[in-house]
């Protein structure tokens, strides 16, 4: 990892700016092309952005992680920079989330920043090629030093209109995957607040339902369950006892929010957004998650795993969320906000805590 305050520097006072400026999807699929190309040659971005230590490796469910930062679900939804992550830095990388069926995406605008509120605008809805294609080019790269994992959602299209439908939706995405020895761990998308149908799983009688058909698949990777942010205590822990029950012992806290209100937003920023449909990223999640993660472990024990991800934009925010009780974090809008070198910073900071 070199010359990290050089790219420090140039990030926040050169690029940043400038990519600020434009439409955030326009920047997000020129990174994507431009993540995509550099999977070749891995040497040119791995000793400018990761960092390894001994000391960061984990275990979890089974899988062994390289450092506990990932890249959350959300940001490579079509599997285009599954292999590159690795070098910028992630000990896992989540692909998706990824639908059965071609979703184009909720109507644009998809994306707008808030950045005094250190937060995004999130609207994809999503926005999916459909699980065959991923699973293509899945197929086609080199992940044997990545550890991946694959979120899945049920299809935000008209034909998937009932549990019973999405169940079934659900079910043909995690067939698909089932076999790719690629996959290390399945992260089951129930919270999504962009699509109709996720919302139902918060109901445990649904939510068991379809923890029973993925149960039944008998799947080798550990699953992970994506929760929502505004949720009652009590709420919650119906939906983990729910989970566990089918032995479903991996949680991450949380997804996106809802409420305008939020205290974390800068009231300007949220006013100039008040037309725009969609949910948010970043700080406005941080309290929430906290408080979600530290509840449900000292409810639950080691009986669960449990992955903290909203607003994780320095080490000690990351400190935070292992403090309250989570096992790895995720990110994606740090990453946004203060440049791809954050995850390298991030993890030398804590192998110099385990010094």
């Amino acid at each position: 990892m070199l010359f990290t305050p050089f790219f420090d520097f140039t990030y926040h006072s050169l690029l940043k700016p400038v990519l600020f400026m434009m439409d955030p999807e326009v920047v997000h699929e020129g990174f994507t092309k431009v993540g995509e190309g550099l999977e070749r040659t891995p040497w040119l971005v791995a000793p400018f952005f990761r960092y390894s230590h001994p000391s960061l490796k984990k275990t979890v469910l089974g899988i062994e992680f390289d450092n506990p930062v990932g890249l959350s679900a959300g940001f490579d939804y079509d599997g285009h920079m599954a292999a590159v992550m690795h070098s910028v830095g992630f000990g896992f990388n989540t692909v998706g989330t990824v639908t059965a069926r071609v979703y184009a995406g909720n109507a644009a605008p998809r994306l707008a920043r808030l950045p005094k509120s250190h937060s995004l605008l999130v609207n994809k809805g999503f926005k999916s090629e459909g699980a065959r294609a991923v699973r293509a080019r899945l197929d086609k790269k080199n992940l044997s030093h990545s550890t991946i994992g694959l979120s899945v959602g049920s299809s935000n299209v008209p034909e998937v209109n009932t549990v019973t439908k999405a169940i079934a939706d659900y079910v043909t995405t995690f067939k698909l995957f089932a076999k790719r020895k690629y996959v290390k761990y399945f992260e089951l998308n129930i919270s999504c607040p962009n699509t109709a149908v996720t919302g139902t799983f918060y109901a445990p009688e649904n939510f068991a339902r379809l923890c029973k058909a993925v149960s039944a698949l008998k799947l080798f990777p550990p699953i992970f369950v994506k929760m929502p942010s505004e949720i009652s205590f009590v709420d919650s822990d119906a939906l983990v006892s729910t989970a566990l029950k089918y032995n479903i012992r991996g949680f991450i806290f949380s997804n996106l929010v809802k409420d305008r209100n939020n205290p974390a937003f800068d009231r300007g920023e949220i006013e100039k957004v008040v037309g725009l449909r969609g949910n948010f990223s970043g700080r406005p999640v941080y309290a929430n998650s906290n408080k979600l993660i530290a509840h449900t472990r000292k409810k639950f024990g080691k009986k669960i795993a449990i992955i903290g991800v909203g607003g994780v934009f320095t080490t000690a925010d990351v400190r935070a969320k292992f403090a309250a009780g989570a096992d790895l974090v995720q990110l994606i809008t740090g990453m946004i906000f203060e440049g791809p070198q954050l995850i390298g910073k991030i993890n030398k900071s804590l192998a110099g805590d385990a010094s």
